[in-house]
């Protein structure tokens, strides 16, 4: 991990030297909005809604618009007048009872590491805050806005989790008339709720999603369904040593789950190996043009293996 931050946590009359990592990454699946018959990627200009005209970044500012529509355009110089700081320091503000902090506040997660000189002073806090089963809330300025944040003990690390103010909370608008509640209804919801009583551990999930996506993807680079566009930034080369990978990871995963290999592909992976080891350059690329061809024009393997032989 790199350090996106150095500061000192004060509390008191003492500074523990810290630095800030980002606790938390996302593996959120992003796609690209591509064109469906070639693949090339879209691309956005940036029109001005009202002259229709294409706008360079050197003209584009900041905009405010109020609640009847009006748009306040704030420069450069505006902005540099705003309220910021630059402070490197975690100040302390009070030890609170951790049961006491609405979860919904919790924004983003970082993990403090100490410096050599701050190790005794920050082992110290750790142990107190666990003692005391409290968090401390500070003050924090990144990004040269301060922000309202806690620390808190997790296994042997202390973190620090950046909190939205009270007035981002939204409240909901909507209220729930369940009706009368029966005792018998309350009992049997409550049987339930103990039968699938348990502990939490976040390993028994996982984001199936994402994994999906993932089989889906080499599914279709196995079966040829990939789109070569001009702006590729890898050779064709690379991509068939991908493809191999790909390949064995697929093939592994089939040995795993107990599903062997047709008999009929094995003979047209071997003579494939062995003439991209003993094929000239100038056959090669000869070789790839026809190969590109053939994708396109979604040929059966058996065809394709046919021409490899040909040429």
């Amino acid at each position: 991990m790199r350090a996106i931050w150095k500061g000192a946590v004060s509390f008191g009359l003492v500074s523990v030297p810290v630095k800030l990592y980002a606790a938390t990454e996302s593996h959120d699946v992003s796609f690209r909005q591509v064109h469906a018959q070639d693949g090339g990627r879209i691309k956005y200009q940036r029109v001005c809604s009202i002259d229709g005209e294409e706008v360079p970044y050197a003209d584009i500012a900041k905009g405010y618009e109020t609640e009847d529509g009006e748009m306040v355009i704030l420069s450069d110089d505006d902005m540099a007048e705003l309220p910021s700081t630059s402070s490197r320091e975690i100040a302390v503000e009070k030890f609170v009872p951790s049961d006491q902090i609405d979860p919904m506040l919790f924004e983003k997660s970082y993990y403090l590491e100490p410096e050599k000189t701050g190790a005794k002073p920050y082992a110290l806090l750790r142990q107190a805050l666990k003692d005391a089963d409290r968090m401390a809330v500070v003050t924090v300025a990144l990004r040269q806005r301060t922000s309202v944040a806690v620390l808190r003990v997790r296994d042997d690390v202390i973190v620090l989790q950046t909190m939205m103010w009270p007035d981002e909370i939204r409240q909901p608008d909507f209220s729930v008339e369940a009706g009368e509640i029966k005792d018998a209804e309350v009992k049997m919801a409550t049987m339930l709720v103990e039968t699938l009583a348990g502990d939490f551990d976040a390993s028994e999930f996982e984001d199936d999603y994402a994994g999906a996506v993932e089989a889906l993807v080499k599914a279709k680079i196995e079966g040829g369904e990939i789109k070569r566009t001009p702006t590729s930034t890898k050779s064709s080369g690379e991509v068939v040593d991908l493809l191999a990978a790909l390949q064995r990871s697929v093939d592994a995963a089939k040995t795993a789950r107990g599903e062997s290999e047709p008999e009929d592909d094995k003979p047209a992976k071997k003579t494939a190996t062995k003439k991209t080891a003993t094929t000239s350059p100038a056959k090669k690329t000869a070789a790839k043009k026809a190969a590109t061809k053939k994708t396109a024009a979604k040929k059966a393997p058996a065809k394709k293996t046919a021409a490899k032989k040909a040429s």
